[in-house]
């Protein structure tokens, strides 16, 4: 059997049973996707019928559905999540993506576990635990380096999962508060209302403005495009892209994106290995550039480097266009130099005096020699001044074609024909070694065209496009060219292909969940603080049963009333701004503030661990308002098989 770590994966995000459907479509080895409940995307959420309809085609290849239900959860929602689990492994779902260890003290179907994000796993020894404890696969923090990703394999042999593309939480996964403390809704169950994309000013200890109205704790979105044989060598095995919100545009794109360089990775390392089956054709070039993303940045994966954030804007700026060359006095039109080609309905944006992101519709685009007059359906923006530089968000002719059929994905098959005394018999053998029969009875009638018969009957064998097969190679073992008529040989061959997709699935079957060792794995520490996130009795239980005596509640649970550590970054805004203690002499790492309005949030310097905690406290309005737990009412066995 080849190691697990050797099979490559790309795993990619499905809003929708119809979004993962085309991920599949254009490489995907798995998709995640939410269910009815309890996932970290509140606005992801989908029907267990809509999981089923995504196992169904996910399956055909290999591939695997993954569904998130990575939520802290209230004692009251425990018996919901129960129900839910079991519901979604009936649809075929092949893992879950979990947080909350109070899943592991339920009796859950035998289906696979892997740790989410959210659960904080950056250190080897947490690593080992988690596969300890039965976790299957486990996504490391995005944080991580190479040397630090090397260490976490080292000591497990588990599936270790890392984020290769997409949008960047700045706070380690799972340890982000703020969103709770000042609104209610918590990331850790779901509902985050994004402060980190927020304007802030930057005051130094004694007052003074560091640098004002920037999105400080905004990050540029991932990209490891170039790191991905460096993140397979160091015991990366699924490279998930993220995106459970982004339209089918960015999915399409994104994934083809990452399917084409892993398979140039596989073609030049052959110890590696797919995780599915099939090759995809693309009906257009993946150009990542082209759909959402605040510019790019590979993180930490290759040290602690500058220029990782998008303090100028959370948006999507665009590619850069050229500059602007004069306006019309009316304001209905500008000229501008552009090094792209223009088109009517582009989305165009560009920085005002304030240094705000402004956006602009293209009316019509004329072509002036090398450059572009452009006219615009509303006035143009007093700040649009000439000099101003133009970027394009909105590519209107590739998102047009992201909107139509973009790829094809096959499964390579030889067909072997052959003749016995009761007719033909059609052997079908696919890329993976599966393989089926079937036969065709019938009084052979020699052809009197010979050459023209065996022509009809390589034709008609090669006819699989409305099957996810494609035909390899052609074989035709027969006593003498016969007549067969078209019917009969379609017959045939749906017979043989119905057969083979059947001997697929059989063979395929979906992987248990693994055993947890006995006795208990003991659990890195024996206290918990409010960063562990346990919000209910059966993951106190949990802990306790690994060797935890002391376990604080989460801080969902408003217990912690005083100033706390509200998001733990290793983005430091010292290093950001050259004041970083280790890299200048004489600076003291003295606390720093961050001020939104009213707001005024703390920053502390941990210079031992590299990592800035932005303090504040839980605001009485949070504190007042009772939490309400989510209820899940089970469905219907009987409305889940007629797939309402």
């Amino acid at each position: 059997m080849i190691p697990t770590r050797q099979h490559l994966e790309l795993l990619a995000p499905a809003k929708n049973a119809d979004f993962g459907i085309e991920a599949i479509n254009h490489g995907a080895d798995a998709v995640y996707i939410g269910g009815p409940a309890f996932g970290a995307r509140a606005q992801a959420g989908n029907e267990v019928a809509d999981i089923e309809r995504l196992a169904r085609h996910a399956h055909r290849y290999g591939a695997r559905v993954l569904v998130a239900l990575n939520t802290i959860l209230h004692d009251a929602e425990l018996d919901g999540a129960e129900a839910l689990i079991r519901q979604v492994y009936e649809a075929g779902a092949d893992a879950l993506i979990v947080q909350d260890m109070g899943l592991l003290e339920l009796d859950l179907p035998p289906i696979q576990l892997h740790a989410s994000t959210q659960t904080d796993i950056r250190h080897p020894e947490k690593a080992r635990f988690l596969q300890d404890v039965g976790f299957s696969q486990i996504v490391l923090a995005r944080e991580m380096s190479l040397t630090e990703i090397r260490k976490v394999a080292a000591v497990t042999d588990c599936a270790l999962e890392f984020f290769v593309h997409g949008a960047l939480c700045v706070a380690f996964s799972g340890q982000c508060y703020i969103s709770h403390a000042h609104t209610g809704r918590s990331a850790n169950r779901g509902e985050c209302s994004q402060a980190c994309r927020l304007p802030y000013d930057l005051e130094d200890q004694d007052g003074h403005l560091v640098t004002g109205n920037r999105h400080l704790l905004s990050m540029k979105d991932n990209d490891q495009s170039a790191n991905l044989r460096a993140l397979a060598d160091a015991g990366i095995s699924s490279f998930k892209i993220e995106g459970r919100y982004k339209d089918i545009g960015y999915v399409k794109n994104v994934t083809a994106h990452y399917r084409t360089l892993l398979d140039q990775l596989l073609e030049d390392a052959p110890d590696y290995r797919r995780s599915s089956s099939g090759r995809c054709t693309f009906l257009f070039t993946p150009q990542p550039e082209k759909t959402f993303n605040r510019g790019a940045t590979d993180y930490f994966v290759n040290g602690r480097q500058g220029d990782i954030g998008a303090f100028d804007s959370p948006k999507h700026v665009g590619e850069p266009v050229g500059s602007i060359l004069r306006i019309d006095p009316q304001r209905r039109s500008f000229e501008l130099s552009s090094a792209v080609e223009l088109h009517n309905g582009d989305g165009l944006s560009f920085y005002d005096r304030k240094g705000e992101l402004i956006g602009l519709r293209i009316n019509r685009a004329e072509k002036l020699g090398d450059d572009f007059r452009v006219h615009t359906a509303d006035a143009v923006p007093a700040d649009l001044r000439p000099g101003s530089g133009v970027f394009r968000n909105h590519d209107h002719a590739f998102e047009r074609l992201m909107d139509k059929k973009t790829a094809e994905r096959r499964i390579a098959v030889d067909l072997h024909l052959t003749d016995d005394a009761d007719g033909l018999v059609l052997q079908v053998t696919d890329e993976d070694g599966f393989s089926a029969q079937a036969r065709l009875p019938h009084p052979l009638e020699a052809a009197q065209n010979a050459e023209r018969a065996r022509s009809a009957l390589h034709d008609g064998l090669a006819k699989l496009g409305a099957t996810i097969f494609s035909a390899r190679s052609i074989r035709l073992d027969l006593a003498t060219p016969w007549f067969v008529p078209a019917a009969a040989l379609n017959g045939l061959r749906r017979d043989a292909i119905e057969r083979l997709e059947a001997a697929r699935l059989a063979g395929l079957p979906r992987p248990p969940r693994r055993a947890a060792v006995e006795p208990p794995a003991p659990y890195p520490q024996t206290e918990l603080s409010y960063l562990a996130n346990v919000l209910n009795e059966r993951a106190r239980s949990f802990y306790r049963r690994h060797g935890v005596t002391l376990i604080e509640d989460a801080y969902e649970a408003n217990q912690v009333l005083d100033d706390a550590s509200l998001m733990i970054t290793k983005h430091c805004l010292r290093y950001s701004f050259n004041l970083c203690p280790k890299e200048v002499k004489g600076i003291r790492p003295d606390p720093m503030t961050l001020v939104n309005g009213k707001e005024r949030l703390t920053l502390r310097f941990d210079c031992k661990r590299c990592e800035m905690h932005v303090i504040g406290r839980l605001r009485p309005a949070v504190l007042d308002a009772v939490p309400q737990p989510v209820r899940f009412h089970a469905q219907a066995p009987a409305a889940l098989r007629a797939g309402r």
